[in-house]
């Protein structure tokens, strides 16, 4: 008899176990989509009227899991989980509905109390606003109030609010990332905040010369602040190497590129300079990377970018080399000038830093 009710009780708790599984979203915790569309249909009734939906997305995932990694992004999912789960009630329904959605069903819940809520969650997420993963929602509301009104159609315009409202909030999260990126990357390599302020001026007194427009002077200005922020994944030590790269390290510093064409190119704010960032370790005669492009095939700024570049390192100090005195480092981009630079801007460069 012990062991028929053994084995009972076993297969129960594996029947338990199946269940927890069918029905939870591994990352979170949370309930899944599949048990949040079954409640749904549940307590789609007339006893459960007024019934609320909340639709919550997070906001700058992408960008995160680009510059940061994936690791980084489940952690911010986590996060934005947990912060959920303090504010809603307990016979609330949360669920993560896939990506960076959540949802939320408040039976017997009226417009006005489901919108206290979402009160509570802007309050949660401004708390995290000074923290190195901050947690910024998109919302959207949306409520049943009479029997013959469609849950699905509740639904839809909870979401389309939510979409509204993520539009709005987006571009300035992904700004403060951005902006969050630039801090941890000075704070990484101690030349970064200097040099990007240094090229910034460079890159104004060049322009001005090249006789760029105000919008092509506002992209080198952007492009001279994010050229490197693609280095932020790359570990401090390798950064701040005093010595020869190793081969895997010199890789590692060569993705770089891409992995902030990826950062700019998430945000639509900064996405103007992506190709750019890109290209601006590319070469005139076509040995640069990522892409080895050649000569006009590099973009305009990328290739006044690149000289403004290797002229500010050459005369400042790096943990790797000595800086070399102004001279020096003009007369190395005219003897490069046709090789790793476009020759008509290493001329214009040159006279340029001579009048001065």
């Amino acid at each position: 008899m012990g062991a028929f009710i053994g084995d009972i009780t076993e297969q129960f708790e594996k029947e338990k176990q199946i269940k927890y599984l069918l029905y939870r979203d591994s990352l979170t915790e949370l309930y899944n989509r599949r048990f949040f569309e079954e409640e749904i249909k549940r307590l789609d009734t007339k006893r459960q009227l007024p019934i609320s939906i909340i639709m919550a997305d997070v906001n700058g995932l992408k960008l995160i899991n680009d510059s940061l990694g994936h690791e980084k992004g489940d952690q911010l999912l986590i996060k934005a989980a947990n912060l959920l789960k303090e504010v809603v009630r307990d016979e609330d329904i949360l669920a993560r509905q896939g990506g960076d959605e959540f949802a939320v069903l408040l039976p017997k819940t009226s417009n006005r109390e489901a919108q206290k809520i979402v009160l509570r969650i802007k309050r949660k997420c401004r708390e995290t606003e000074s923290d190195e993963l901050a947690v910024s929602i998109g919302i959207g509301v949306a409520t049943k109030t009479e029997p013959e009104q469609s849950i699905d159609q509740v639904l839809k315009e909870a979401d389309n609010e939510m979409y509204q409202n993520k539009l709005s909030e987006s571009r300035s999260t992904k700004s403060k990332i951005v902006q969050s990126l630039l801090n941890t990357l000075t704070s990484k390599s101690n030349e970064t905040k200097e040099h990007a302020v240094r090229m910034t001026k460079l890159a104004f007194d060049f322009g001005e010369k090249l006789g760029l427009s105000n919008s092509q002077q506002h992209r080198l200005s952007l492009l001279a602040t994010l050229h490197d922020i693609g280095k932020t994944t790359i570990p401090e030590e390798i950064l701040k190497k005093p010595g020869k790269l190793t081969d895997k390290e010199w890789e590692i510093i060569k993705d770089h590129p891409e992995r902030g064409y990826k950062i700019a190119s998430s945000s639509q704010e900064f996405a103007v300079v992506a190709d750019d960032i890109y290209a601006h370790h590319e070469r005139w005669d076509g040995s640069g990377y990522p892409g080895k492009l050649k000569g006009e095939n590099i973009p305009y700024l990328a290739r006044i970018i690149s000289i403004i570049d290797a002229y500010d390192v050459m005369t400042h100090k790096r943990s790797y080399k000595k800086a070399v005195p102004k001279d020096r480092a003009l007369e190395e981009i005219s003897d490069c000038a046709g090789s790793q630079f476009d020759p008509d801007l290493a001329a214009s460069f040159i006279e340029l830093m001579e009048t001065e």
